[in-house]
């Protein structure tokens, strides 16, 4: 297993830098000063030389601890808003650089580093150096949760239904309102806090950004993230049965006999792909629904693996509960959800996938 290392502080970065313990060849680093001013009241959080050959330059160091989307853009932003002496250049400083990370910091002309072994340096008019494909030691030193699966993904999902909120508190009654299981079932209220904290990363990973309101800004990085971090549902029990009735009548079944013990049952996503896509599949309905053998002594079907109408899943997850759409009193999935059941399958539901995903998309455009 590979051992990674506690992501440093800036203090410990600037540390190693001043001991030499940063390099990349066949470029060499000489610390100069801590904490420089560089413009009138502004600072930088080092100066260091740049060495090769006989070649030598001054750069003021920019260092950020931080290895988000967004603490990288806001370094870059910084620097670029700086004037510098003549002859002395701007770097930015961090545990860790991705190669379009580089691509992204010779576009605009501004030098970087990190603890990793990649970097650019570049002189204008003189040279520039391009070194990448360090691994990054830092990646899974802390153990941030990962607001793209589980329960924490409904604060991702409720931006698909709305582009833009004007409070945390409104996006935390969404969710809530939204969360069958938390009005059907008595499940627990996803909490204040939670919302903010997935919140914070959203923005770090420059997929909402905060100002007078909290906007999506990102739609399909959004999808794709949650698309790269689904989980199946946790199914504890599945049941196929023969019912003597199909379709339209099956549901209404279904409704009639989940309503008389309060039970509250949706569609699968796979099952629901045709409110949102056209798609072939076979004659079975799947079900979610929190607790089986309650509907199951209320049914009268016999359960089979030979020609199936009706599928029961066992399954508390939230998730898959969220957002659902009602077609008179029968509950169809999401079309997010239906999405990400797609996306998890083979490449026929995949190429479905893209439907709904255009469904999304527009639907997102006209707000």
């Amino acid at each position: 297993m590979k051992q990674y290392r506690k992501m440093p502080t800036q203090k410990e970065m600037l540390d190693q830098l001043r001991r030499g313990l940063v390099v990349l060849p066949p470029i060499s680093f000489r610390f100069l000063e801590e904490t420089s001013s560089v413009s009138g009241n502004r600072h930088v959080d080092a100066l260091i030389e740049v060495c090769w050959n006989q070649n030598m330059a001054k750069f003021a160091v920019e260092c950020k601890a931080l290895s988000t989307p967004k603490a990288f853009w806001d370094g870059i932003n910084l620097l670029k808003s700086q004037s510098f002496p003549k002859g002395c250049y701007p770097m930015l400083f961090r545990p860790f650089f991705s190669e379009r990370q580089l691509q992204d910091l010779e576009q605009v002309r501004i030098s970087g580093i990190d603890l990793c072994g990649n970097g650019v340096v570049i002189i204008p008019g003189k040279y520039a150096v391009f070194r990448s494909g360090g691994r990054n030691k830092f990646s899974t030193s802390a153990p941030i949760k990962n607001i793209y699966r589980k329960n924490s993904s409904m604060v991702s999902r409720v931006f698909c239904l709305r582009s833009s909120y004007t409070t945390v508190q409104e996006i935390y009654l969404e969710i809530n309102r939204r969360n069958l299981l938390v009005n059907r079932w008595n499940k627990k209220p996803i909490s204040l806090s939670t919302v903010s904290k997935a919140l914070k990363t959203l923005e770090e990973d420059l997929i909402v950004a905060r100002k007078n309101i909290i906007q999506l800004m990102q739609p399909d990085k959004l999808l794709e993230k949650l698309s790269q971090y689904y989980d199946p549902p946790a199914v504890k029990k599945k049941v196929r049965l023969k019912v003597s009735v199909d379709g339209k009548t099956l549901r209404e079944l279904l409704v009639k006999l989940a309503g008389t013990i309060d039970l509250p049952i949706i569609a699968t996503g796979m099952s629901s792909v045709n409110q949102y896509a056209v798609m072939q599949r076979e004659d079975l309905l799947s079900i979610y629904c929190p607790r089986l053998e309650m509907l199951l002594k209320q049914l009268p079907g016999n359960e089979t693996d030979r020609f199936p109408n009706l599928e029961l899943l066992e399954t508390e997850d939230e998730v898959l509960y969220f957002d659902a759409r009602q077609e008179g009193d029968f509950c169809w999935a999401s079309p997010l959800q239906v999405y990400l059941e797609l996306m998890a399958g083979d490449k026929r539901d995949q190429e479905t996938a893209g439907q709904v995903l255009s469904l999304l998309l527009k639907e997102l455009e006209q707000g």
